[in-house]
């Protein structure tokens, strides 16, 4: 075997390996009806997923008040804890971390979600203890502000050129130029593939299967 490109792997969670972009976007609609302002569309309430709950709350209502996003951010939080347990990691999501563990690769999530959200998240899917280190929103600085990645890395003592961030939206990507790390992007989440342009990642990746042929073949 070649010796790995990459000593840590960082994956974003929602839409990258867990299947939840079309409930967050549905949450996030939800909780605009219930204050009853301008309801974003498909492609704006999907924008925002990644960013930490303020700054996606504020993108998705621009014309709120400010004082009234506790609010909204409370009834999205009720939209989505209701239904959280409908959410998957998309197939093949297991395989491909367990082939990277078995690689000695050292594995770690970057979220805009809040860390309780993660925590349920990780147990619904029964993936405790499988990450070497997570960060979310609300304990550092929210995406695409480099600190989430330059604290992964120095917690596991990894150089920015032995990291990789995956993601499924633009803020990945940025996050991931900002820390100075290599990025790949998955085309099945948020964003559409026509944005990952202008960010260079080293591959789109259109499945799970995919993502994982590439990371088993160059990462």
């Amino acid at each position: 075997m070649t010796s790995p490109r990459f000593d840590l792997v960082v994956f974003d969670w929602d839409g990258t390996l867990f299947d939840s972009t079309a409930l967050i976007v549905r949450c996030i609609q939800d909780a605009c009806r219930d204050l009853g302002i301008a309801v974003p569309s498909d492609a704006d309430a999907a924008y925002v997923i990644g960013l930490g709950l303020h700054d996606a709350l504020r993108h998705a209502a621009p014309g709120l008040a400010p004082e009234r996003y506790p609010e909204l951010g409370q009834r999205y939080r009720h939209h989505y804890f209701a239904r959280q347990h409908e959410l998957a990691l998309f197939d093949g999501t297991l395989e491909l971390l367990a082939a990277l563990k078995a690689r000695d690769r050292r594995l770690a999530v970057a979220t805009g979600k809040a860390r309780r959200g993660l925590d349920e998240a990780l147990a619904q899917a029964e993936l405790r203890g499988v990450f070497d280190a997570t960060r979310t929103a609300d304990e550092t600085a929210g995406k695409p502000h480099p600190q989430m990645l330059l604290e992964l890395m120095d917690e596991l003592g990894a150089a920015p050129e032995r990291t990789l961030m995956i993601g499924d939206t633009t803020h990945d990507l940025q996050m991931a130029a900002n820390a100075g790390t290599a990025s790949v992007a998955v085309a099945y989440g948020a964003h559409e593939p026509a944005a990952f342009a202008g960010f260079a990642p080293l591959a789109v990746a259109h499945s799970t299967r995919e993502l994982r042929d590439w990371l088993l073949r160059h990462g």
